[in-house]
Formats: C-alpha cells, sequence, structure tokens
C-alpha cells in the first residue's frame, strides 16, 4: 500500500492526473500504512483529521461550498433544456447500483450491501466530494477505493470520455454548430440559488446539505456585495479543506481495507458508471436535437457527468476537430454545472433510499 500511495503520487506529479487531491491521498495513504506509528488511527494524526470532517461529511460540504463560488450557472439559465442533459448522465449512477448488486451476488469473496452498492455507484458522477460525502454516510470502509476511483476517473475524462463520443454521432452530428447563448442577467442569477435549494427542500430533504451548500457558495459569488467572502470560499476555504480531505481519504487506504477483492471491483463498477453516464448524456442529446427546433450537437450531452469543467473543456475540443468554427464551451457548461446538482439530488435519492 506505500507502493500504491508513491503510485498516486507519480501519477499527480508526472501525469498530472488531479494532482490537488492525488498527491494528499497518496502521502496520506503512505503515512497510514507506517508499521506501529498508529497514524490513522482514531486517536493518530490521519485518524483526528478523519474524524472532525470527513465521518460527519463537514469536509465535502465545505468543498462544495467552494464549488458554488466558482460556479457559472449562467449557461445552463440561458438553455434551461440542457439541465436535462445533466439528469441523463446521471442514469449511469442507478444502473451501477443494479451491477453492484449482482456482481455480489454472482462472485465469491465479493459481498456488497445495498449500502455499499449505493456509495459506488455515485462515482459515475464524476463528482469527488459527492462520492466521498455519500460513502462516508453509507460505507465508510470502502471510502479510500471509492474516492481514489472517483477522483482518478474525473482525471481521466480526456481519455475516457471521447471514444464513447465519436462511437455514439456521426460527423455531421459532430459538426452541428449552435446559436448564441442569450445574455443572463444578474437578477436571473442571484434567485436561481434560491429557487434551487427551496425546491431541494420541499423535493428532497436529504440532499439539502450538498445542494445548499453549493447554492450558498454560488449567492455568495453572485451577490456581488461580498466579494472577500465570494475569494476566501474560491481560494483560502476551498484549498485548505481540500489538504485536509486528501489526507484524510489517505487514511483509509490502509492494507487491511484496501487489499480486498471488493477493490478492483469498485474500479471496474466505477469505470463501468462513468461510461454509462457519458453515454446517456450522449443519447440524450441526440434525442433532443432530433425533437428540438433548434440545433444541438449532440457531444455536448458527454458533459452531463459533474466534472466541471473538464467535460466541457473535452466537448469543446471533440467539437472542434471536426470543424473548426465549432465552439461549443459555454453550451458544455450548461449540462455540466446540471451535472453538479444532479449529482448531488442523485446522492440524495441514495441516501433517502439507503441510509
Amino acid at each position: 500500500m506505500i507502493v500504491v500511495g508513491l503510485v498516486l503520487i507519480y501519477l499527480a506529479i508526472r501525469k498530472e492526473f488531479e494532482p490537488l487531491l492525488l498527491i494528499p491521498i497518496g502521502f496520506g495513504g503512505i503515512l497510514a500504512n507506517i508499521p506501529v506509528a498508529g497514524i490513522g488511527d482514531p486517536g493518530g494524526f490521519l485518524g483526528i483529521i478523519y474524524g472532525f470532517g470527513i465521518a460527519n461529511g463537514l469536509f465535502p460540504l465545505m468543498i462544495f461550498m467552494g464549488v458554488g463560488a466558482l460556479t457559472d450557472f449562467g449557461p445552463l439559465l440561458a438553455n434551461p433544456r440542457t439541465a436535462l442533459l445533466g439528469a441523463a448522465a446521471q442514469f449511469g449512477i442507478f444502473t451501477t447500483v443494479i451491477g453492484a448488486l449482482v456482481l455480489s451476488d454472482s462472485f465469491s469473496g465479493i459481498d456488497f450491501s445495498i449500502k455499499d452498492a449505493a456509495a459506488i455507484g455515485i462515482i459515475g458522477g464524476a463528482d469527488g466530494p459527492t462520492a466521498i460525502y455519500l460513502s462516508s454516510k453509507l460505507a465508510p470502509d470502502l471510502l479510500g477505493a471509492i474516492a481514489v476511483a472517483a477522483y482518478s476517473y474525473m482525471a481521466l475524462v480526456p481519455i475516457i470520455q471521447p471514444p464513447i463520443m465519436r462511437l455514439l454521432t456521426t460527423e455531421a452530428e459532430r459538426k452541428i454548430e449552435m446559436k448564441q447563448l442569450r445574455h443572463v442577467s444578474k437578477l436571473e442569477k442571484i434567485v436561481f440559488p434560491l429557487v434551487v435549494l427551496g425546491l431541494c427542500a420541499l423535493l428532497l430533504p436529504d440532499a439539502t446539505p450538498l445542494i445548499g451548500a453549493l447554492m450558498f457558495g454560488n449567492l455568495v459569488k453572485e451577490s456581488l456585495v461580498v466579494e472577500r467572502l465570494s475569494k476566501t470560499m474560491q481560494n483560502e476555504l476551498i484549498n485548505i479543506v481540500t489538504i485536509l480531505l486528501g489526507l484524510a481519504v489517505g487514511s483509509k487506504l490502509s492494507a487491511d481495507k484496501f487489499l480486498k477483492a471488493e477493490t478492483l471491483s469498485i474500479l471496474a463498477l466505477g469505470l463501468i458508471a462513468f461510461a454509462i453516464g457519458t453515454a446517456t448524456g450522449v443519447l440524450m442529446a441526440k434525442l433532443m436535437n432530433k425533437l428540438s427546433k433548434e440545433n444541438i450537437n449532440p457531444l455536448i450531452g458527454a458533459a452531463g457527468v459533474s466534472a466541471v469543467p473538464m467535460a466541457a473543456r473535452v466537448v469543446n475540443k471533440i467539437g472542434l476537430e471536426s470543424n473548426s468554427h465549432n465552439f461549443l464551451l459555454m453550451h458544455a457548461m450548461g449540462p455540466n454545472v446540471a451535472g453538479v446538482i444532479g449529482s448531488a439530488v442523485a446522492a440524495g435519492i441514495l441516501l433517502a433510499l439507503c441510509g
């Protein structure tokens, strides 16, 4: 497991795979596996951090505050239909929950409960903080494997998504140009987080902690009257919590918790979930293009996973390969930020059903 920690650090530095998280996670994994020291035990250095911010779900919520302060929901408000793409991309989460249960019934040595399956499925949302939040509530023993899988696949978005996007679209579809988005007013941007929070509180209270933190951060940003708070959330707060979050997750990479048959199956199921989410987003966009009066490039459906803004950048890159005048970045940001909300809602649904 010390070697695994070194590999994570190598990937972060050499390949730049989510370095902000993989370096602390890898180093935390090394510390947790030092014999006798007990650094990852409840009373040890990493154990104290884990109990303070992971066991109670605090760190992921603080990360969501920072994400909210960094997010512009303007593209989603300018084209609300793209919310359907963010919803469609969550399909991979629920199919993988079923897949994990089937796998558990089919193979000896793999034993996933319904809570374990729910925590594994959320990897398909490509949302690290949500995956950590849900697994800390439902399957804390699997937290290390789930967190590593979630952030690894987020880092591999430019590798995993393009083949799926090309397979499911034609050259003509990839060349489709979309018209410029309308201007979104300041009032719309201020009202949006309040409306989303209200709907969440009424319809899905279990998702309110995640949605509430996200929308609070966004409201602080869009209000334009508390710039100091907004900048703190975007920089100091999210940076400090990212360090502590990574080290605490690393504490769960101890050999007795990680070196199991379930770990490899979690990595495989996470990849399947992410691939299905990408595919269903693209297929939904193809359907919308057929039914809509305005052109919709099916590529933007791949941005429905909540890997912001990497998935949107990949969409833009693939679009430009087919048409050098086809700038899809802002159009892809609509489903991309919708995916952030969608993964949080999916986590709330799983928490309500399995918690």
